[in-house]
């Protein structure tokens, strides 16, 4: 009878923390979901390291689609997504390159309904000062939140070129308007 009660205990407390853990992913996660449904626009700092070399700059980032990033380089590397046109000018030589980005994962992070997706299905684990939200689909992406003001902190992400990109990000301001031209991509020279 002793060990039925043993085995009862460890069944009844192993359930409570197990449900106490997913109501707490839950909580966070609805706390996040309610915070990005505020969110129209960003504007942040950012470090990004792929394949061991880091870049510096900053972004202004525009739901649904709308990107642009100024990197703190030798070459003054401008670049511009509007909805599905990418196009990376170095200011330095006056030069513009357009890529694809139909396929990128990187659009997971533009559009407001895909980010929620992720958010909604991806794995919850919560590190430290970070909450990280880890989704599978054709490629793994993880998000990560701050654990305190479940504002955005980055990504890590493996992109079409095989390349993994870690992106860390410092939120400067939320909802700002930008002038009409802001996201233009510029044409090909």
């Amino acid at each position: 009878m002793l060990v039925n009660v043993k085995f009862f205990k460890q069944v009844f407390l192993t359930s409570l923390i197990l449900l106490i853990s997913t109501s707490l992913s839950a909580n966070e996660k609805e706390k996040i979901i309610s915070q990005l449904n505020s969110l129209n626009s960003l504007e942040f700092t950012f470090d990004q390291l792929i394949n061991k070399k880091t870049e510096k700059g900053s972004c202004l980032l525009q739901f649904p689609g709308k990107l642009k990033c100024n990197y703190f380089d030798d070459k003054k590397k401008e670049l511009v997504i509007n909805n599905k046109r990418l196009a990376i000018t170095q200011k330095k030589y006056n030069k513009t390159y357009h890529y694809p980005i139909t396929k990128s994962p990187f659009l997971n992070i533009l559009y407001k309904d895909r980010l929620l997706e992720i958010v909604q299905t991806g794995e919850l684990e919560i590190t430290g000062q970070l909450v990280k939200l880890i989704y599978l689909s054709d490629n793994e992406i993880t998000v990560f939140f701050d654990k305190n003001s479940l504002d955005l902190k980055g990504w890590q992400i493996i992109d079409q070129y095989n390349n993994n990109i870690n992106f860390t990000l410092k939120i400067i301001a939320k909802n700002d308007i930008f002038e009409k031209n802001t996201f233009k991509v510029p044409e090909i020279n």
